[in-house]
């Protein structure tokens, strides 16, 4: 029986939301890897706000800064208006996170989300170049907005803007073919030949593992031939780090491992900490190109977000221990699914992702969906991806201790047991 708060949420809020769907319960309270709806059921938060809140909800560090902050009347909005906590911000970005990793990079405040950050860096690329083309790949998913729709391969999302998205290029992704084909071999075909209607484009923009498209992590060998595509061409790579990033798959950025540097990052989700919207388009000194004013936006100044940013630079990111709890519990949580598929051949299941964003596509039609559900009946939220729903996605708070991370993937293995007893009907 539907609460009177569910009541009123499904009789006044519009049709297009979705994740009030896939959990149907009120919530009233969070904390760390939990939360709780307003019967008093405890559940364990595989989701994380989809990758805005790597260090889970009401974050200790962060809320007293916050709390602090609040109390004693600090600016709240101010565009971008110079500010103590906004510089305090970029200062530790660049001491905490830019120079020990040897990047220079300048940083744009284009709005509060990750559309925002995507849509600057488009923007940027056919400004600095002067083409109009965009090369984006299969199962990319980049934002709502039209011009991070237009890079957005998922038809569903695409056929909600109404108008026709164009000056894009789709090209496959790393491993979507036939797993024969060379995708770059592919895609250079297309730069290479004068007939192929392919112009040379201004940019490049992908993300290193594909999120909402599936959880598919591109290898480090592909990304480091875009780059080297990029380079040849003149053409800038925008790597879109806003669900990858801060730590999610095991390093500040997703890219770090496989040795590049991109001309272009956009970062948004968990850079703030808290959950509180905050983005950033990272570039290349030459590429600052702006004039002032030239892109911008209201709250493009959310000084509770640079305060609560700031705090979790300086307490996770000074040096590598989080960074080897993150890998150590990704080893653990990739043993694990790796242990499911061979357990239960019936869900004809394969790993994906990397670090802390991983999954396990289904080719059993409807039964990560059905995983999904189960979980949530049984205290786990957790969401699924890909074009066809295929996957069903793990997503712990970064900061989740064992016994959480855990009691989680038994409740996983839970549902699959109970799932493969009862096959998944139509």
């Amino acid at each position: 029986m539907e609460t009177p708060k569910m009541e009123t949420i499904k009789s006044l809020e519009s049709k297009v939301r979705s994740y009030s769907r896939s959990f149907p319960t009120v919530f009233t309270k969070s904390k760390g890897h939990k939360m709780w709806d307003e019967e008093g059921n405890e559940y364990i938060d595989f989701f994380s706000g989809a990758g805005a809140l790597n260090y889970g909800h009401n974050n200790d560090v962060m809320k007293s800064e916050l709390v602090d902050y609040i109390s004693n009347d600090g600016v709240t909005h101010s565009l971008d208006m110079a500010t103590e906590k906004r510089a305090e911000f970029l200062q530790t970005l660049n001491d905490v996170i830019l120079k020990p990793r040897n990047l220079d990079y300048r940083v744009m405040f284009p709005g509060p989300t990750g559309t925002n950050t995507v849509e600057s860096a488009l923007k940027l690329a056919r400004k600095y170049t002067g083409r109009t083309d965009i090369i984006s790949f299969t199962n990319g998913f980049h934002g709502m907005t039209i011009g991070s729709l237009s890079v957005t391969g998922n038809a569903a999302k695409r056929n909600g803007a109404g108008i026709p998205l164009t000056n894009v290029v789709h090209m496959p992704y790393d491993d979507f073919m036939d797993g024969k084909t060379d995708t770059l071999d592919y895609l250079e075909q297309f730069l290479e030949n004068g007939g192929s209607g392919v112009d040379i484009p201004a940019g490049i923009i992908l993300e290193t593992v594909q999120g909402e498209g599936g959880i598919n992590a591109a290898r480090f060998e592909w990304l480091q031939r875009v780059e080297d595509i990029c380079k040849r061409w003149g053409i800038l790579l925008i790597v879109d780090d806003v669900q990858a990033g801060i730590g999610r798959t095991g390093t500040f950025f997703s890219f770090e491992e496989a040795g590049i540097t991109p001309d272009v990052v956009c970062l948004s989700k968990s850079l703030s900490g808290y959950g509180s919207p905050l983005a950033i388009t990272l570039f290349r000194p030459e590429l600052d190109i702006w004039g002032p004013g030239e892109h911008n936006g209201t709250f493009r100044g959310n000084n509770h977000a640079f305060v609560t940013a700031t705090a979790a630079l300086n307490h996770y990111w000074k040096d590598n221990a989080f960074e080897q709890s993150i890998k150590k519990k990704s080893k653990r949580t990739h043993e694990f699914l790796q242990e499911l598929t061979k357990k239960y051949p019936e869900m004809k299941g394969t790993v994906c992702g990397r670090g802390l964003m991983v999954g396990i596509s289904s080719e059993v039609e409807g039964f990560s969906e059905k995983v999904a559900e189960e979980s949530f009946n049984k205290g786990l939220v957790m969401e699924t991806a890909g074009p066809d729903d295929e996957v069903f996605k793990l997503f712990p708070p970064l900061t989740i201790d064992e016994e959480g991370l855990e009691k989680g993937l038994s409740i996983i293995e839970e549902s699959i047991k109970k799932l493969v007893k009862e096959p998944v009907t139509q």
